[in-house]
This record gives structure tokens, C-alpha cells and sequence, in this order.
């Protein structure tokens, strides 16, 4: 039986708070929850209404049936529920915060349904994390095979090591937080979720997306190259800023959350 859209928002835990003019909808990325927010959330509220929520793949996410790996095993899909999420909330017009995965997620959606959006911002976020030539996308297809082995073989020892190298490792909040999401998800969904994310190639998308975006990148993230942020930048067909927050990691809003609330501020102008 399909999920109704009612019950989809109510099934992926959507929230919102505060009540201002402007609609933030913040996506978390791989391995994560709406927690990830928690820091930066009270601090928007106070000027935006904030929507949250959990992807089908968050350990979260009370019915285990909603992720299909087969389904999910492309990037659309996860598109196609955020859409069906703004739909639902009858939202248009949004400033989206993507973080990880969902940032291209984000721009996907952008590309099918563009009067949805006002302005998408795209944290730590990547087309395509395979090098090949003359792209570097941080990862030699011998890194992704490894990480995949990891996952299914000694899924306890893959999320210490991956938050370790993925999260700010003198942040303990940050490692903390990504080790207990990683654990919550579980190597049952990881592994093909992880399969899906570093073997996808969206860069010719790129080109199409047309909503003004925001690329918030820290100034070493051992996901995300400085080249892929780059590349992203000049290949978005929409208008583009760049911004480098003063942090380590993959996770600016836990690490750096005053700094991260201000360039969100500014790029909606406020």
C-alpha cells in the first residue's frame, strides 16, 4: 500500500517552529537526523519558521518498510519525497539547507518542481564523490570499495573509524552525535544507502539548476574537497556565492553554529 502524503510527513517525524515570513526546510545528510539541527534551529526560529524532518533511511524513522534499497538507490526518489513533503505543507518559495547528500537531493528537486524553491543552501555537499579524469571528487573507487567492505563486514568498527575521519575529531559533540546517528541507521540501510551516494554521478545536473544557491563549505572536510565545491560553483547554471566557514569537518552547524547562522542570515538577506 502507498504512503499517503499525510502520512508521509507525519511517518518521516516533520516539524516546525517559529513563525516568520521566510520558510527554512533543513535536510540532514547520510548517517544523520533532524538532531543534527538542534543547535541552530532556536537560533533561526527566532526570525524564520524552521521545517525538519527524517529521511526514510534515519534510524529515526519508526517504519522500517519505508526504505525500499531499491527504490532509494537513486538520488530521485529522495527527491521526489522532499517535494511531496513541501506539498503536503502546502510550502513554496523556501529557502532549502541541504546538508550532505541532500544538498544535491535539493537541487534535483529544484530542477522538477523550481517554484518550490527561492534559494537552495548546499553544506559540505558533492555531484559526485568518485576522482576520474579531471575531476577530483575526493575518493579513488579503491576508497569506496574498502568503506563498502567495512560497512558489511564490521559495520561497529566502519562508524568509529568514518566519524572519526568524517566529523571534526576534537569536537566530541559532533563525533558523538554522527556515531550515534551511523548506529541508529545500521549497516542494513548504510550499506546500500552508501552504495547509492559514492557510485552517483550528478554533475550534469548541475547545469540545469537555475535556484539561486549558497555553497557552505568548513575549511577542511575530509568528505568534500575544496575542488568539488569549486567545480559546483562554476557549473550551476543558477546565481552562486561561496562561503568557508572556520571550522573542520563535515558538520559546520554542530561545529561552528554561530558562524554557520550567520551566513544562512545572509544569504537569505537578513
Amino acid at each position: 500500500m502507498a504512503t499517503s502524503k499525510k502520512s508521509l510527513w507525519e511517518a518521516l517525524n516533520g516539524r516546525s517552529e517559529g513563525s516568520g515570513a521566510e520558510t527554512l526546510v533543513l535536510a540532514h545528510g547520510y548517517g544523520m537526523e533532524q538532531s543534527m539541527w538542534d543547535k541552530v534551529v532556536p537560533l533561526l526560529a527566532e526570525s524564520y519558521r524552521v521545517v525538519t524532518f527524517d529521511w526514510v533511511c534515519a534510524g529515526s524513522v519508526k517504519n522500517e518498510k519505508l526504505y525500499d534499497p531499491v527504490k532509494y538507490s537513486s538520488y530521485e526518489a529522495f527527491a521526489d519525497d522532499l517535494i511531496t513533503l513541501l506539498q503536503e505543507m502546502n510550502l513554496k518559495d523556501v529557502t532549502y539547507v541541504g546538508s550532505s547528500m541532500s544538498g544535491i537531493i535539493g537541487c534535483i528537486a529544484s530542477v522538477k518542481t523550481p517554484q518550490l524553491f527561492k534559494t537552495l543552501i548546499l553544506v559540505g555537499s558533492s555531484p559526485r564523490f568518485l576522482n576520474s579524469d579531471g575531476y577530483e571528487g575526493g575518493f579513488n573507487r579503491s576508497d569506496i570499495e574498502q568503506l563498502l567492505w567495512n560497512i558489511e563486514n564490521n559495520y561497529e568498527s566502519f562508524v568509529s573509524a568514518f566519524a572519526s575521519s568524517i566529523a571534526d575529531p576534537s569536537n566530541e559533540e559532533s563525533m558523538k552525535k554522527y556515531e550515534e546517528g551511523l548506529k541508529n541507521m545500521g549497516g542494513e540501510v548504510g550499506l546500500p544507502l552508501a552504495k547509492t551516494i559514492f557510485y552517483s554521478d550528478w554533475r550534469e545536473m548541475l547545469e540545469k539548476v537555475e535556484t539561486p544557491c549558497t555553497i557552505i563549505q568548513t575549511k577542511k572536510d575530509a568528505a568534500v574537497p575544496h575542488s568539488v565545491a569549486l567545480y559546483m560553483q562554476n557549473k550551476i547554471k543558477g546565481k552562486v556565492r561561496l562561503e568557508i566557514i572556520d571550522t573542520i569537518g563535515h558538520f559546520p552547524q554542530i561545529t561552528a553554529h554561530l558562524h554557520f547562522v550567520q551566513v544562512l542570515k545572509a544569504a537569505l538577506g537578513s
